[in-house]
């Protein structure tokens, strides 16, 4: 069990600039929490133009909580992005969201978690009764300091009473295996690892995470090759075979679909 939040930048376009200009930071939610939660995430911003951030999503599900100015604060679920994500900040504001772990939303959603992949939607079960302030729940999220914010989170998912579901433990550990070992980079070889067919593995992912273990792998090979070329130019045949491509153009075909721009232009644009 992790006693810190993850600290990498991956899937986050110019993390640099992130940090300058805006507050930004990630907190663990309570012990109890954390076998459904990678983190929560905290970004208050106070600007006088405009900031623009790009992110390439993880195959994550977030719950987000947002205040913008002085209007009511918002509640929706975000399912897992499968194309670059943009968003532009201006005057203030506060958010407060939820990333969690791939497979672990399932358990609160107690549906299929497929219906809410490439969708953002207002958040209409579980912790939706929290905000307001109602009996059922700790009133606005985004209010307080980060303790009295992550206690609220905390809140909201202990009283969405999540269904303890040996399956998704299941899945959140193959996927955390994916993420961790570079060197899975075919999903028949690693159905074999795990003594399983592909078939079952399409079917879990589908279910429990939203996309298939095939888009899992390759979005963690390309968030690597983006942490990567934001620490400057590389040697882009090396790190595309060391990432499972077939060669270097289709490293820089991928990698430009999703980020918008080829590995060598983004690595120039941040120096």
């Amino acid at each position: 069990m992790r006693h810190q939040p993850r600290r990498d930048s991956r899937g986050i376009l110019d993390p640099h600039r992130l940090m300058r200009d805006v507050r930004f930071r990630r907190r663990l939610p309570a012990t109890a929490l954390r076998c459904y939660v990678e983190h929560y995430w905290l970004v208050d911003w106070e600007l006088t133009g405009s900031f623009a951030q790009q992110v390439v999503p993880h195959p994550a599900v977030n719950v987000v909580f947002a205040r913008h100015d002085d209007a009511l604060e918002t509640a929706e679920v975000a399912g897992v992005g499968q194309r670059l994500f943009s968003i532009t900040l201006a005057g203030t504001g506060r958010v407060c969201g939820i990333q969690f772990r791939p497979g672990g939303f399932r358990p609160f959603w107690r549906r299929s978690v497929a219906e809410l992949t490439g969708v953002r939607r207002p958040l209409t079960t579980g912790p939706s009764a929290a905000v307001g302030g109602s009996a059922a729940g700790p009133g606005p999220v985004c209010a307080g300091t980060d303790d009295e914010r992550c206690a609220a989170l905390d809140a909201v998912l202990t009283a969405w009473a999540p269904e303890p579901d040996p399956v998704a433990d299941e899945v959140i550990a193959l996927v955390e295996e994916i993420r961790a070992d570079r060197s899975i980079l075919r999903v028949d070889d690693f159905a074999r690892r795990h003594d399983s067919s592909v078939r079952r593995l399409q079917r879990l992912f589908l279910e429990y995470v939203g996309v298939g273990p095939k888009w899992v792998i390759r979005r963690y090979r390309l968030q690597e090759a983006i942490e990567q070329a934001a620490d400057g130019p590389q040697d882009w045949a090396a790190l595309a075979s060391e990432l499972g491509y077939s060669d270097q153009a289709h490293l820089v075909r991928e990698f430009t679909a999703v980020a918008g721009v080829s590995p060598a232009a983004y690595a120039r644009s941040l120096r």
